[in-house]
């Protein structure tokens, strides 16, 4: 059974850095891609950032020069590190993995981001 764990949340100055983690276990088929999505109070969930089987990144503009998207594929773990953080970050983050088959998501983990 596939599991994910977010880690690395917390609560951070406006200008800080984060670095979230999210650990897979269990088997997957095939990744197609991995990718972070985050929800705030009272808005949709939407994503932060991708990264496909063949390593291409994608970022919406909201977070584009400051958060990175990777993986070691080695730890079966994908990061994002998240730079410059603002207010509106502020947000529950999930990892999100899809397999060709079936989407796959973490529990979640906050960031809190004060000005």
């Amino acid at each position: 059974q596939v599991q994910l764990v977010e880690s690395g949340g917390g609560l951070v100055q406006a200008g800080g850095s984060l670095r979230l983690s999210c650990v897979a276990s269990g088997t997957f088929s095939s990744v197609a891609y991995m990718a972070w999505y985050r929800q705030a109070p009272g808005k949709q969930r939407e994503l932060v950032a991708i990264i496909t089987s063949s390593g291409r990144t994608t970022y919406p503009d909201s977070v584009k020069g400051r958060f990175t998207i990777s993986r070691d594929n080695a730890k079966n773990t994908m990061y994002l590190q998240m730079n410059s953080l603002k207010p509106e970050d502020t947000a529950d983050y999930y990892c999100n993995v899809y397999d060709y088959y079936k989407a796959y998501w973490g529990q979640g983990t906050q960031v809190t981001v004060f000005s």
